[in-house]
């Protein structure tokens, strides 16, 4: 017996077992059973999908170590550099810093929905542009010393464009990200 002829009488057997188990006693005319197998299929993701996912992936894993790091004003945190670099690393490590320096902790997160702006090449996807409307309304500056707020100046929702680039290892990070004045969307 051959390994197909193995499987389609597993499934047979099984497909009678399952059948015969519902009926009852009273019950005389017995279910054609299929010998038939079908193939699981399979439904390959298209390079521009996987690309949106993971650019996107990457953009809301930015903000998340983002806020993790910036509960300490941690401007050094080795999370910050995997979901982000070129101009975003350094943009965030150096507002990190700054807060560091000021005496200054962030807490909560921001709120972000991102969307895809666009894909390129499709063919074989190296950037992804998004925006965003992120919500940074609970997501504030406090006093490091004192723990009292320090944010004097507005928060709500500001509208934010990010470049997503494919690395050389596979992976994708937020390389450059511009965020606008509350209101802005």
């Amino acid at each position: 017996m051959n390994l197909r002829e193995a499987v389609r009488i597993t499934v047979a057997s099984s497909a009678a077992v399952v059948l015969l188990g519902g009926c009852s006693a009273a019950e005389t005319s017995r279910p054609t059973v299929s010998s038939s197998t079908s193939a699981a299929t399979t439904v390959v993701p298209r390079p521009v999908d996987l690309a949106k996912e993971r650019a996107t992936a990457a953009y809301l894993g930015m903000w998340h170590d983002m806020a993790d790091a910036a509960v300490t004003s941690d401007w050094q945190s080795p999370k910050l550099a995997q979901n982000a670099t070129a101009d975003a690393l350094s943009r965030i490590s150096r507002g990190l810093y700054a807060d560091h320096f000021n005496g200054l902790v962030t807490k909560g997160h921001p709120v972000n929905h991102p969307t895809v702006e666009s894909v390129e090449p499709a063919a074989a996807p190296t950037t992804v542009n998004l925006v965003d409307c992120g919500d940074d309304s609970q997501w504030l500056k406090y006093r490091a010393d004192t723990g009292q707020l320090a944010d004097d100046g507005p928060a709500g929702r500001r509208h934010i464009n990010a470049m997503v680039k494919k690395a050389v290892d596979g992976s994708w990070k937020v390389v450059d990200f511009a965020i606008q004045d509350v209101g802005t969307c």
